[in-house]
């Protein structure tokens, strides 16, 4: 019996290739398509997140990498091997589960070091280890504890540190702050950060939850049936999306249906039913069609109660609009408005609560001049 081939270290690998080159793989479960010809590369000590709503692909891309389900056409390859056919445990790949996945029979230790006996290590080895990677998520103490005698975060803590403790080339996160309450999970979301930075290592994290994604992600993948819509940056996700469904889907957006009127020195001007005249900053080449949509982010869009300042970004009456408070929802840090425009038109606008006095809030039913710049508008087609 031939021995099964093991990817190559990272100092192996040529230098030039990322350390995870996923190529055009498919997935099928009987009739349903659940990875659809998904090619993606991953870069050595990259925080890489995979982002997108329920049922798009994303854990079963995860589930893909970590060898328990395989392509059924398509390539994955690690440090420039082909680890497509290779099983799970003989993957330098370890994989964090939703719900930990602990053994309840077993001591925090025990838990820790279930991987490292089943690699053979010796008593010693596993012993520094294990010590190491309890001094590591700081569960000093807590070593002889069961997981029915731990809080959610100190279980959350065990698991990291199995998934950890092989050191594998590539560490798979599944959704696995999805239990812990928001200050818990907040702790939990810097606490990874730094771990991933300390050691250096490659994670990839699936998630719903597009804060966090934006908040520990070097690079995002947003799917969507089973196709990925655009991998970026954070920044450039939010500011930049490649698409009307990108923009929708990351971030809270303002969207106006129009058609192109004029272009002109990098300008668009779109004429909307629903909002009148707007001028837009936009690469003329980068439209395809005349019918286009305008998306405005709502933290872009300025309130006032008379003519359009300065501030506002241009010249007074372009994307001056005027409309009436039609909802108020205070969210601690920023009041989020609702404002019908008079053309009919509802816009979002997000002003920050710099002073704790009320005086300078609108009121619902108050009539509002809505202003924002052409450098703040995005151009998409419809």
């Amino acid at each position: 019996m031939t021995k099964e081939a093991r990817p190559t270290s990272d100092a192996a690998a040529p230098s030039d290739l990322p350390l995870l080159q996923v190529d055009a793989v498919v997935k099928r479960f009987g009739g349903f398509t659940a990875v659809d010809r998904l090619s993606l590369d991953i870069r050595a000590g990259e925080f890489f997140a995979l982002l997108g709503p329920s049922g798009c692909g994303k854990t079963t891309l995860l589930r893909m990498l970590a060898g328990f389900e395989t392509p059924d056409s398509g390539r994955i390859r690690l440090g420039g091997q082909d680890i497509s056919g290779v099983p799970p445990h003989r993957r330098p790949v370890n994989m964090m589960f939703q719900n930990y996945a602990l053994f309840p029979h077993l001591s925090v230790r025990d838990n820790i070091a279930f991987g490292l006996r089943r690699a053979s290590l010796s008593r010693a080895e596993i012993d520094a280890r294990v010590a190491e990677m309890v001094a590591l998520v700081s569960l000093d103490g807590m070593e002889k504890r069961k997981p029915e005698q731990l809080s959610g975060g100190q279980k959350q803590r065990v698991a990291l540190a199995r998934a950890l403790a092989r050191r594998p080339r590539l560490l798979l996160l599944d959704e696995p702050l999805a239990a812990l309450d928001m200050k818990l999970r907040e702790y939990t979301q810097a606490e990874l950060m730094r771990l991933q930075r300390q050691l250096g290592m490659t994670f990839i994290i699936v998630t719903h939850d597009q804060e966090e994604a934006m908040m520990m992600a070097d690079r995002i993948g947003v799917m969507n049936a089973g196709r990925l819509e655009q991998v970026a940056t954070p920044r450039q996700l939010y500011e930049a999306p490649n698409s009307r469904w990108i923009a929708e889907f990351v971030g809270g957006i303002n969207i106006i249906d129009g058609e192109v009127e004029s272009r002109d020195a990098g300008r668009v001007t779109v004429a909307t039913q629903a909002a009148g005249q707007v001028t837009a900053a936009a690469p003329v080449q980068a439209l395809t069609t005349d019918q286009v949509c305008v998306a405005i982010r709502p933290e872009k869009v300025r309130l006032s109660r008379g003519e359009a300042t300065s501030d506002a970004g241009d010249a007074a009456g372009i994307n001056r609009l005027e409309g009436v408070i039609s909802g108020i929802s205070y969210l601690g840090g920023q009041t989020r408005y609702q404002v019908r425009l008079d053309r009919g038109a509802l816009l979002s606008a997000s002003v920050a609560n710099n002073v704790r006095r009320e005086v300078d809030a609108y009121d619902k039913a108050e009539r509002v001049v809505v202003c924002f710049a052409p450098d703040d508008c995005m151009v998409l087609d419809r």
